[in-house]
């Protein structure tokens, strides 16, 4: 007898390069919003095509959908990413990994206010927005409103938790 093997392939974490996550809030009619972007610099093994790729794969592997549907994962008490607030920090974690940020005590007081943050993992690379490297807000937004990196992106709103 032969053991029974799974059509899944094992994470290429060295394609996935550098990941990013960065916080900021934004005005909405119903209040500040708490975003989170993840991303990747595309300096992975195989260049920004196959950062682009392993992002894909990973956001697949966890059951993210790529484009306009937005997972209202507050809904869903087994979504496969968590979002742990600590202090002046945020920890995404999906399988395979974690990602943790700074985030600002604005991003601190709409995710305390809305329970949830707006998660953002894109495909897109984005070299020139490095780790420790002030982002201008028009760079931001330039980046984050572009199509391209909407329509290759998982949006979703995911609980914020608390270790205490």
């Amino acid at each position: 007898m032969t053991p029974a093997t799974s059509g899944a392939r094992p994470f290429p974490a060295a394609d996935l390069g550098t990941l990013v996550v960065m916080a900021w809030s934004g005005e909405q009619p119903d209040g500040d919003m708490p975003y989170l972007l993840a991303y990747c610099l595309g300096d992975g093994a195989n260049g920004p095509e196959g950062s682009a790729a392993a992002v894909g794969q990973l956001l697949e592997a966890n059951g993210l959908p790529l484009g306009d549907p937005l997972v209202d994962a507050t809904r869903q008490p087994d979504f496969p990413v968590t979002l742990l607030v600590e202090e002046d920090r945020a920890v995404v974690g999906m399988t395979p990994l974690n990602a943790e940020c700074p985030v600002p005590p604005e991003w601190l007081t709409a995710v305390g206010e809305r329970g949830h943050a707006y998660f953002l993992f894109t495909t897109r690379p984005w070299p020139e927005a490095e780790p420790g490297k002030p982002v201008e807000p028009a760079a931001l937004a330039a980046f984050v409103g572009d199509e391209k990196t909407l329509d290759r992106a998982a949006h979703a709103l995911v609980p914020a938790r608390s270790p205490h």
